[in-house]
């Protein structure tokens, strides 16, 4: 008689494959990963912009050679840095340089902008030659500009002895150096601005220009009424940044006049720089002046926001 052996029953193995994520842990993962680059962006902020800020207001307060401890002055910094028959000249040096700056490096891209985004043939090859000073870097353009200015075989010259005009002491003379330095500062940043200026021209809705040539506007009127109210928002905004940038500028006068002649392109920074690496390494008094110029500047972008905010 046959024996029936009975097959022990098979167990079924737990399904240990990986239970797809639900919706909440991908979007905690996707938080996380924006968090940890938010982290790292925060921190290179705090390290490199935040925390000179911090620590050049405690030591305009100071008196420190940046190697033995540090004294408490108090006042005594801005005392010294007021009393300097240079810092007068320094703040209208920077203030004239601005105003120059402005006409010529504000006014004069919106312009290259509008003639840019006129033409209908060469355009990219044309916003390339307008960009390129922006590649190059600031101390070769600076040299670039100190051989034109030369008083001897330097190229302005050259060019005003062509066609029978006196030559001109264009960097030793205090009547010239400013603006020379001016003319610097506006071909070495002409570039940006043209090509902000390009962007906000093209979203302008062309339907715009349509009616106002229908109504027998010109180009002055075309500019006038359709293309500045348009761009209001980025004329604004640019102005503040404009104003920023010329109010501390520092490569152009130290590195071709050095402050002179006469102290006639000593500028707010320039100063600065003096007090902590010429004058016996006075970084508070250096501190202090940096101090009132950021609050010049905090106070330039506070009437720029409430401007914006009334043109919204």
């Amino acid at each position: 008689m046959e024996t029936l052996t009975k097959e022990p029953t098979r167990q079924i193995a737990p399904d240990r494959r990986p239970r797809p994520p639900t919706k909440r842990r991908r979007g905690a993962r996707r938080n996380l990963t924006a968090y940890g680059f938010l982290c790292a962006a925060l921190f290179c902020f705090a390290m490199f912009a935040w925390w000179p800020i911090i620590r050049e207001v405690i030591l305009s307060f100071q008196s420190t050679n940046l190697v033995d401890a540090p004294e408490w002055v108090g006042l005594d910094n801005f005392r010294t840095v007021v009393d300097d028959p240079a810092f007068g000249q320094a703040w209208r040096n920077t203030l004239v340089f601005t105003l120059l700056a402005l006409l010529c490096g504000y006014i004069v891209p919106f312009a290259v902008a509008i003639v840019l985004n006129e033409l209908r043939h060469a355009r990219a090859y044309l916003r390339f030659v307008v960009y390129l000073p922006v590649m190059l870097p600031p101390i070769v353009s600076v040299l670039l500009f100190r051989w034109f200015y030369d008083p001897g075989p330097g190229l302005f010259n050259q060019v005003l002895d062509f066609v029978g005009l006196p030559t001109l002491s264009w960097l030793d003379s205090t009547s010239t150096a400013l603006i020379s330095l001016v003319i610097v500062s506006t071909w070495m940043n002409l570039g940006s601005g043209v090509l902000i200026y390009l962007a906000a021209l093209q979203n302008i809705p062309g339907d715009l220009y349509e009616a106002a040539e229908l109504d027998g506007a010109g180009i002055l009127k075309r500019i006038w009424h359709v293309t500045i109210p348009q761009t209001r928002l980025i004329l604004l905004l640019m102005l503040m940044l404009q104003i920023v940038a010329t109010m501390q500028v520092f490569i152009e006068p130290f590195m071709l006049t050095g402050g002179g002649p006469e102290n006639a392109t000593v500028t707010v920074v320039y100063l600065m720089y003096q007090y902590a690496f010429v004058y016996g390494g006075n970084y508070g008094a250096g501190s202090a002046l940096g101090l009132m110029l950021m609050l010049v500047l905090l106070a330039v972008a506070a009437v720029q926001l409430r401007l914006t905010r009334e043109e919204k």
